[in-house]
């Protein structure tokens, strides 16, 4: 069965058929897969029944792949992070980010497979940070280029979200000495298509380098609000059975968190990319 896409918004987002990701791509239908996400930034795979060897082995076509320094991690594939309501707090990932922005080469794309949803609720929504720039007056761009950002790990992980747990506590700071803030481009070029994207968001970015911080609040602001206007953005409701793939560099996103006391469970396998231009 070839390939097919049906795209879901004008900016992004398509879902695909004709794949089963419980079985390896031949060469020809991961370049389809490649391309089709070049062209939508997100993709989903419907009715996918795969196990966790299967995503990180789909993952791992792309690239290397990323151990996350605080989630835990499946005990079989360390590659494999759990997302799980009844493990962890999972705000962090209730706010716009784009993941692992505080690594010197965050992350190409991420495969998101659905494993426990509620029964209503839990949403994903993503934005095309392509299309928001693309959007920006061009006084704003000329002003944006060459500016630089400092992501910082320890924005989206408070010490406080931790409590008094002193093994938690100890985590927390390995996690935060081997990952100390990093300087990325305000607007990046996707490696690959040379289309620019805003590379700011509310999950890591803590400030403009270069500028007084009432101002790098303000406009850090424009930017948060813009990236995610309604017409940049997509809303996927999740089925059991269902494997999101995007494109990292370019798009951010934002689990709505309303479904609580019901638990969410997510497997993440997450690809490293290069570093931000």
């Amino acid at each position: 069965m070839p390939l097919t896409l049906e795209p879901i918004t004008p900016a992004l987002g398509a879902v695909v058929q004709g794949v089963d990701l419980s079985q390896p791509l031949d060469a020809a239908a991961f370049a389809a897969v490649e391309a089709a996400l070049l062209e939508h930034q997100v993709l989903f795979f419907r009715d996918q029944d795969i196990t966790q060897a299967q995503q990180r082995d789909f993952a791992a076509r792309f690239g290397p792949l990323h151990v996350h320094p605080i989630y835990p991690h499946s005990d079989e594939f360390a590659e494999i992070m759990i997302l799980d309501t009844d493990l962890n707090d999972l705000a962090d990932n209730a706010l716009w980010h784009s993941d692992v922005s505080f690594s010197e080469t965050p992350p190409l794309g991420s495969v998101l497979a659905a494993r426990v949803l509620p029964d209503v609720g839990g949403d994903t929504l993503w934005t095309s940070a392509t299309a928001a720039y693309a959007a920006l007056p061009e006084p704003i761009k000329q002003m944006l280029a060459g500016l630089t950002a400092t992501h910082d790990l320890a924005k989206s992980f408070p010490a406080e979200r931790f409590g008094a747990d002193p093994e938690a506590r100890a985590q927390l700071e390995r996690a935060k000495q081997n990952n100390p803030p990093v300087t990325h481009p305000i607007v990046r070029t996707h490696p690959v298509t040379g289309l620019k994207a805003i590379y700011v968001s509310e999950g890591f970015t803590t400030h403009i380098n270069g500028l007084p911080q009432d101002v790098s609040d303000s406009l850090l602001s424009l930017l948060f609000r813009h990236v995610v206007r309604p017409e940049f953005t997509m809303r996927w409701r999740w089925r059991a059975g269902d494997v999101a793939l995007w494109d990292n560099r370019i798009t951010q996103h934002f689990a709505v968190d309303d479904y609580r006391p019901h638990r969410r469970v997510m497997h993440r396998a997450t690809v490293i990319g290069d570093r931000p231009f």
